[in-house]
């Protein structure tokens, strides 16, 4: 336990830098930057569902429901990072970059026969680009960093195949967007806008299982979290000076705009179903079908300084549009208790998703194939999951920047026995 206790410590310093690693898109300077969707390194590799996943022997933050499979002497730990590269294409302009970090880390643990509990770290959005222009007289460059984490426990319980889950999440973090104005003549003025938020979560999961045959079972799956307003603070300072003049008028700072951001920013009311059919004898595999449903068309956002600096596009031509993703994987183990290649799990799945964002009227949407394996190690059950991952992302009707992602993904998942004590003979 020491050990676990010392992993989670240093997995989270980590992870609060884990964003200045990640690769930069210009789609992340609106909103609340890039979306995440809370999931595990093997769900991932299926295309990222877990609505109606169970397993017991994975970690399933998508749905608390799933955390009552786990067994009275069962301990998990789950950590995650990937490695990405990014090819970026508008018009005639291509540009490559490549980037990664920590991703999550994630803890599952027994309460008692019909109780489990689940504690960790995760992403909800990311934000990171760098990019300038040149304009008449001067040249303008935009830049961000940041995002917001969420810090959970989760609590789920079980009964006549009915589990009823809730996570309950402090949101953190600040998100920063830069602004900078540079004349041909000279000096410089910066504009930021800067986002910090200090806020809760709530999600709330259930799950069924129906038994068809002693082999096979059906599992539905269903989570819902209501729409709130985000609490925090957010403001935008403009700071000019001038290298070559020796008088303090030059080089000031002024606090231009700053607001509570309760009743003016709102993250929205979300749902989650998805269907998941197993088979598990000699061999063992499922598929499953997830659909989410965010409605950010109703989610209020305020900027602060959209008016007042009509070049700066950090702060015009967006809004939000509801965000729907289909996702559907599936796993197989060809022989439980084979040689090692057959007691490995292979894994693949595919998603689409029309994205919250609407820019300049152009509506983004992403689609991705994944796929991915299961490494048991010597002892059996701990397993290392290494997943591939393709990704598009792009606008239209206007198809304005495309990004098309390669993502390598590893897990590790740790699966420890808890209170059990070796007899000394």
């Amino acid at each position: 336990m020491n050990r676990i206790k010392l992993l989670f410590l240093i997995a989270f310093a980590a992870m609060t830098g884990a964003y200045a690693q990640n690769v930069t898109t210009p789609y992340s300077m609106y909103g609340y930057g890039i979306l995440s969707d809370r999931a595990t390194s093997m769900q991932r590799q299926m295309g990222s569902v877990g609505y109606a996943m169970n397993s017991g022997r994975q970690i399933n933050v998508m749905n608390p429901a799933s955390y009552a499979a786990i067994d009275s002497l069962t301990f998990l730990f789950d950590m995650g990072a990937d490695l990405t590269m990014l090819w970026q294409k508008e018009g005639d302009k291509k540009e490559r970059s490549t980037g990664g970090g920590l991703d999550y880390i994630t803890m599952q643990f027994p309460i008692c026969k019909f109780l489990g509990g689940s504690i960790g770290l995760l992403p909800y959005s990311s934000v990171g680009y760098a990019f300038g222009k040149d304009i008449a007289k001067g040249a303008l460059q935009n830049q961000g960093s940041g995002g917001i984490n969420q810090a959970y426990i989760g609590l789920a319980g079980r009964y006549a195949g009915i589990s009823l889950g809730l996570n309950f999440s402090y949101s953190f973090g600040n998100i920063v967007n830069d602004y900078y104005a540079t004349p041909t003549t000279a000096g410089q003025t910066l504009t930021e806008h800067v986002m910090q938020v200090r806020d809760w979560d709530l999600v709330i999961g259930a799950q069924y299982d129906l038994k068809l045959t002693k082999t096979d079972k059906l599992t539905l799956g269903a989570t819902f979290s209501p729409k709130k307003s985000l609490r925090g603070n957010t403001w935008v300072t403009v700071q000019s000076w001038d290298p070559s003049s020796s008088t303090s008028s030059a080089n000031q700072i002024d606090t231009v705009a700053y607001t509570k951001m309760n009743g003016k920013y709102e993250t929205p009311m979300s749902v989650g179903a998805g269907v998941a059919y197993s088979h598990e004898r000699s061999s063992k595999w499922r598929v499953e079908a997830d659909l989410t449903f965010q409605q950010w068309s109703k989610a209020k956002y305020s900027p602060l300084y959209e008016t007042t600096k009509p070049d700066n596009i950090v702060f015009q031509g967006m809004n939000f549009s509801n965000r729907v993703r289909y996702a559907l994987g599936g796993e197989y183990v060809p022989k439980i208790r084979g040689n090692y290649f057959q007691r490995m799990a292979y894994r693949a799945g595919a998603y689409y998703s029309k994205d919250y964002l609407t820019i300049q009227g152009n509506r983004m949407r992403e689609y991705g194939v994944t796929a991915g394996f299961g490494f048991n190690t010597p002892e059996g059950k701990t397993m290392i999951n290494l997943g591939l991952e393709w990704k598009r992302r792009q606008c239209y009707p206007q198809s304005l920047i495309t990004e098309n992602y390669f993502n390598v993904n590893l897990g590790i998942n740790f699966n420890e026995l808890w209170f059990w004590q070796r007899r000394i003979r």
